[in-house]
């Protein structure tokens, strides 16, 4: 009697563990074709809207240089990257633009660039202050300690968009100006995690100096946050 109950226990968890396995498989191969669904659907709307902008612009006036991916192309792709996710389901890339006037196009171009990167760094600032703000109301900081490190926080624009790598180029284009200047327009990404760790390089060294240890409790804030 004991050896058959066994047996037939045996057998159960034989059938489950297979049941719970095919379910386990089916819902990957489900997820995976969500995923394809998706990204099919989302290639397909941003070549839509690709083609939609880049025929606006075109009639603006605005070209691409020589040796350049067609406008369309470029807008696409800059579609495409702003809705990939890490596997957090946090943003992948954070994004930017710029334009600048130039008497050349290497000119307004670097111009353009350094703006984008400012603003990048803006945008960082942006994030860094809401968790900071929302760590007083978790009670993980004082409010003299969120100041301070807001303080920090904005002080720090500069030092951040120094601080920021090599970003990618995901748009970039030109147009004549009425005075025969070159109007550049450039829209870059950067990898969101790096950018984070810049802005903690950039705050942590403002702070350092303060003789304090609120540099680690942003570390572990922004840690959280991801």
């Amino acid at each position: 009697m004991i050896k058959r109950f066994l047996f037939l226990l045996s057998v159960m968890v034989y059938a489950v563990t297979s049941i719970s396995a095919q379910d386990f498989n089916s819902a990957i191969a489900e997820r995976k074709a969500m995923s394809k669904y998706a990204k099919s659907e989302l290639n397909a709307k941003a070549s839509k809207e690709a083609r939609k902008h880049a025929k606006a612009d075109v009639k603006d006036g605005w070209t691409v240089a020589p040796g350049h991916l067609p406008l369309e192309r470029q807008l696409e792709r800059a579609w495409q990257m702003q809705y990939e996710f890490d596997s957090s389901g946090y943003p992948k890339y954070i994004m930017s633009e710029a334009m600048s006037i130039g008497e050349n196009y290497d000119a307004a171009k670097m111009q353009a660039m350094e703006l984008a990167k400012l603003a990048l760094a803006g945008k960082l600032q942006s994030e860094v202050v809401a968790i900071v703000e929302n760590s007083i109301a978790n009670k993980q900081m004082s409010e003299g300690e969120a100041a301070s490190v807001t303080e920090s926080v904005m002080a720090a624009k500069n030092v951040i968009s120094q601080k920021v790598g090599r970003v990618i180029t995901v748009v970039e284009c030109y147009r004549n100006t009425k005075s025969k200047n070159k109007k550049v327009r450039v829209m870059i990404a950067y990898n969101t995690e790096m950018a984070v760790e810049a802005a903690k390089s950039a705050v942590r060294e403002d702070l350092e100096k303060k003789g304090n240890d609120l540099h680690k409790k942003l570390d572990n804030l922004l840690n959280l946050a991801k």
